[in-house]
């Protein structure tokens, strides 16, 4: 479900002191309702999602047009990326800040973590288009339980960047958003099966 941007800004998270000048492009309810304890394994989930392979065919076709795009106009060209064009966020984290480790990435996307902590984690990526953070809390759902909650915050290069977001908007909310909530809501109940089946230590 998409949740207005005051979900994501009302909160105190580590993410507005160390981005403030990024603007909050999206903000949504993930499918992830579990315990206190259970941020670890939405991290987990994310790292592991078999996105877009496992998507429609409709949204593997625009990722395989969107990386051949790049390719042919040089939007991914790793001189735009963190630590080239644009340095890490990470260097901006304040004194006891959880940092990864330097492969710290999230699995099969351009994302590299910037920080973990037990309710909250982001990562970065960038390219000539922009530089975007992927943010997951975990929050109180209001009966009794927590759920995931993702944002993305965007920093865009020039007109171009701007214009970039822009187009790429609407099908980002009618076919991208929910194709990957599904796989994640799918992902979440199979570790959480196998959270349930594991012996009692």
């Amino acid at each position: 479900m998409k949740l207005p941007i005051e979900a994501h800004t009302g909160r105190p998270w580590l993410v507005h002191e160390i981005a403030p000048e990024f603007q909050v492009e999206d903000v949504w309810a993930l499918p992830t309702r579990g315990g206190p304890d259970d941020f670890p394994r939405l991290v987990e989930a994310f790292d592991t999602l078999p996105f877009p392979e496992q998507a429609p065919l409709p949204i593997r076709a625009l990722w395989a047009a969107r990386w051949k795009l790049g390719e042919l106009f040089g939007w991914d060209d790793p001189s735009s990326a963190v630590g080239a064009r644009v340095p890490s966020l990470r260097e901006r984290l304040p004194a006891g800040a959880e940092a990864p480790a330097e492969d710290g990435a999230l699995s099969g996307t351009p994302f590299e973590t910037v920080y973990v902590r037990p309710f909250e984690y982001a990562a970065e990526m960038a390219n000539e288009t922009v530089h975007a953070v992927l943010h997951l809390g975990w929050v109180e759902d209001g009966a009794g339980g927590h759920r995931g909650q993702l944002a993305v915050l965007v920093r865009p290069h020039g007109r171009r960047g701007a214009f970039y977001l822009a187009a790429i908007k609407p099908v980002r909310l009618a076919l991208v958003y929910p194709a990957l909530l599904r796989l994640l809501g799918r992902r979440w109940r199979e570790l959480t099966d196998e959270a349930a089946a594991r012996p009692a230590r």
